[in-house]
């Protein structure tokens, strides 16, 4: 834990828990306060494998970058990615491939008042102020615009954030239009929370989140997360549970990938 608020910006309330930071200390981040702490250890104890699924989705995401430097990509555009520390996206794919470009898009501003200072200095990552439900201002913005070139392949990450987005704000059509901005050669990078095979005890942790919790979780099933590929062609192992997505030893996938209750899945758009 980060006991000294001296990182923190001035305007950020720290005495009150924040949702990017307890995923920062689910993470093992030092970008957090007790408040955080309390929160995250009260949402583990009703759902032990939380702490498990958040860091194998930030594996998952370290994993799918790398893959992703591997085919020339330089350019990333992560939407939802919260407060980028712990081996994020900007670390991962500039020590791959350096002077690698990352625009993070948020619409918390703890999150982004956060990744502001983490960021500064860094003249090759910037965050944005935009909102998913709104792809083609993200796509118009004039920091994307200034570090991106959208004519050329990019890749566009979605890690955990599609399920917030509920059916009736037509989130494959969003994913759609983000895919439609982007270049040829360019590929979709998701993670999704699901309920498919989980316990009794995970899909009470669910409706315990949403009874308090104003941004509600939309749990999809693997079909529904596949739709979310269309017009790309997804790279082996297709949507698949998250430690399964080529992990980078056996010793990393548990007995039951599904306890972790996610999909995920990487896609490159053809042309």
């Amino acid at each position: 834990m980060a006991e000294d608020p001296g990182w923190a910006p001035p305007e950020v309330d720290t005495t009150r828990a924040n949702t990017a930071r307890v995923y920062d200390y689910w993470l093992g981040g030092t970008h957090n306060f007790l408040p955080d702490q309390d929160l995250a250890r009260a949402i583990v104890a009703v759902n032990p494998y939380m702490r498990e699924t958040v860091r194998a989705n930030r594996a998952f995401l370290r994993r799918a970058v790398r893959f992703l430097a591997a085919q020339g990509i330089t350019q990333f555009l992560d939407i939802g990615s919260g407060i980028p520390t712990q081996g994020n996206v900007h670390e991962v794919a500039q020590q791959a491939s350096p002077g690698a470009r990352v625009v993070y898009v948020d619409t918390d501003p703890v999150a982004i008042a956060h990744s502001k200072a983490i960021l500064a200095g860094n003249p090759d990552a910037a965050i944005i102020d935009a909102d998913l439900r709104e792809p083609e201002k993200i796509l118009a913005h004039d920091v994307t615009r200034q570090l991106l070139d959208l004519s050329q392949p990019t890749a566009l990450l979605l890690g955990a954030v599609l399920h917030f987005i509920g059916d009736g704000e037509d989130p494959h059509g969003i994913v759609a239009t983000l895919r439609d901005g982007l270049a040829s050669g360019s590929y979709l990078v998701a993670s999704h929370a699901t309920d498919d095979e989980s316990t009794a005890q995970l899909q009470a942790a669910g409706k315990a989140y949403n009874a308090k919790s104003a941004v509600h979780l939309r749990m999809r099933s693997r079909p529904e997360v596949s739709r979310f590929f269309d017009g790309f062609e997804l790279m082996e192992p297709g949507v698949v549970w998250l430690p399964l997505w080529r992990p980078d030893s056996p010793a990393d996938v548990p007995a039951d990938p599904s306890r972790l209750a996610g999909w995920v899945g990487v896609g490159c758009k053809p042309g």
